[in-house]
């Protein structure tokens, strides 16, 4: 079943209170923009979705400026009324779910399935801060000095920059949105400009929670632009946290402009994520995992499973079974639930698949499952590629490289320390697995000599992140925790007491100043 005709995606458009022309720049209901215009574009078939006004200057200055007032009422406000506000902007979520998840597919290009799971993680997230938002607690310490309690706890630290990208347009804002306001915090989003009428939907969503409960404007902003408008938030002193989600390059960019100013950076970068595949694998479960990891989303997560280092004894069950699965896969429309792949998110993507496939042929990968770009009905908008899987050395260039498209390189394994070793020696550590059905395995996977990842699975794929667990990664995946576990710590400032209930001082270590 085909949902987008262009009535219905007109239909949820109308519902999000999307229009055809949209200003970029919003504080809450208040929504202006003096900028260029973006046009967004569907990769499902090219057509122009609609537009957004992008921010200037001089919009980013009014942003801040509103955002720095809503602030300092939004901090005084008990954190379990700030968790109830959450709540109800997950309640409304629930209630958009079907046209945000529409919009979510047709204009990123991940298949309807993902783009409703998308935004169920903002739902579970919201879930998940409204239990936290009672539990922002810290420590109670015996002083050393007679009469004095120690005590720490966690203050709202400001304005919370949020710059995501295209491939999560919606989740991602919402995982650091929905912490960081029941922290106290008020956010300004800057999302990718692939995908700027998500932004749209969900900041018009947030402004009926702000007017129903009488909200002042500026806990939840948004700037539209390109890098330039980036820029202006990662150099802002009055925004002590910048989250940014992106590729290394722009991680390594943001990352230093924050720290050159001493603020806060929480970056979640590149994946170049490999499943180890054991001679004791459940092949039922490996084929499902290496193939949604590899192909779900067009091969355009973060967590994509970019590498398979399969032991040498079934290798060549694993690619002759996973070579015939490619065969079986239905490339096209994302939003009909009988297709497996969508498009990738433009041409320029496009461009730099065909050039991965070429420079790993040059470095001498052999190539099991060709590629290519699809053509002719359905497939106008030239963004329709073939998943490819090519066997290939983990020291060529291109294996070292993310790419966020659907290629998959094989390779082989003797002995699990060797596998390990050849899992790590990437720069990026962000996610990890190994299909294995014994124990001892799992256990050297998972210990310190193992996975270098933030992530590190044992029978599912590198694929599919859980709200509750902390997500993020090492290395050139830049270290940031975010959605669960005590990555709200991030978003507050922590403060230590001490408290002298006598009428004497004291001093630490016994010191002695006498007058």
């Amino acid at each position: 079943m085909i949902v987008n005709s262009l009535e219905n995606i007109k239909k949820s458009l109308s519902i999000l209170g999307v229009e055809n022309i949209n200003n970029g720049t919003s504080t809450g209901a208040d929504n202006f923009g003096g900028g260029d215009k973006i046009g967004s574009y569907s990769p499902v078939d090219g057509a122009l979705i609609g537009s957004v006004i992008s921010s200037t200057p001089n919009d980013y200055e009014k942003t801040v400026e509103v955002a720095k007032s809503a602030y300092s009422l939004w901090r005084n406000k008990p954190a379990p009324q700030r968790g109830e506000i959450v709540r109800q902007y997950g309640e409304k979520l629930r209630e958009y779910k079907q046209p945000l998840g529409e919009l979510v597919s047709y204009e990123m290009g991940k298949s309807l399935q993902e783009g409703l799971g998308e935004v169920q993680e903002m739902i579970d997230i919201c879930d998940f801060a409204v239990g936290l938002s009672r539990q922002l607690h810290g420590l109670t310490m015996h002083s050393e000095r007679p009469g004095h309690r120690m005590y720490e706890q966690y203050h709202p630290l400001g304005i919370v920059g949020i710059i995501s990208a295209f491939n999560f347009p919606v989740a991602v804002w919402c995982w650091n949105t929905a912490l960081a306001w029941i922290c106290g915090d008020v956010c300004i989003w800057k999302p990718s400009e692939k995908t700027p009428l998500c932004s749209i939907a969900c900041q018009n969503i947030w402004a009926q929670v702000a007017t129903e409960n009488n909200l002042p404007e500026g806990i939840s902003c948004l700037v539209n632009g390109d890098y330039k408008v980036g820029e202006l938030l990662t150099a802002d002193e009055r925004v002590p946290l910048i989250s940014a989600t992106g590729s290394t390059r722009m991680g390594r960019i943001v990352g230093q402009k924050v720290a050159a100013r001493f603020g806060k950076s929480l970056l979640e970068l590149g994946g170049n994520n490999a499943i180890i595949i054991s001679d004791s694998a459940d092949l039922k479960i490996t084929i499902i995992g290496a193939l949604f990891g590899a192909v779900g989303t067009c091969g355009q997560r973060c967590t994509s499973t970019r590498r398979l280092i399969i032991h040498d004894s079934i290798y060549e069950e694993v690619t002759s079974k996973l070579a015939s699965a490619y065969t079986q896969l239905k490339i096209g429309n994302p939003l009909d639930q009988s297709n497996h792949v969508g498009p990738l998110i433009d041409k320029q993507a496009v461009n730099m698949y065909l050039a991965a496939i070429e420079k790993a042929k040059n470095e001498g990968g052999n190539v099991l499952v060709e590629g290519g770009v699809l053509s002719g009905e359905g497939y106008e908008s030239g963004c329709y590629v073939k998943p490819v899987i090519i066997e290939a050395e983990n020291h060529f260039e291109i294996v070292q490289e993310e790419t966020f498209a659907p290629i998959l390189y094989v390779m082989k394994y003797s002995e699990l320390e060797n596998a390990i070793e050849m899992q790590n020696d990437v720069k990026q550590g962000l996610s990890s697995a190994i299909m294995t059905t014994k124990l001892r395995e799992a256990e050297k996977f998972l210990a310190a000599s193992g996975s270098d990842c933030g992530i590190a699975n044992v029978n599912i794929g590198t694929s599919g992140a859980e709200i509750g667990g902390a997500f993020g990664g090492e290395k050139e995946t830049g270290g940031g925790r975010e959605s669960g576990s005590d990555a709200w710590k991030i978003y507050m400032r922590r403060q230590t007491n001490t408290i002298n209930y006598t009428d004497k001082l004291p001093l630490a270590q016994g010191i002695k100043f006498d007058l």
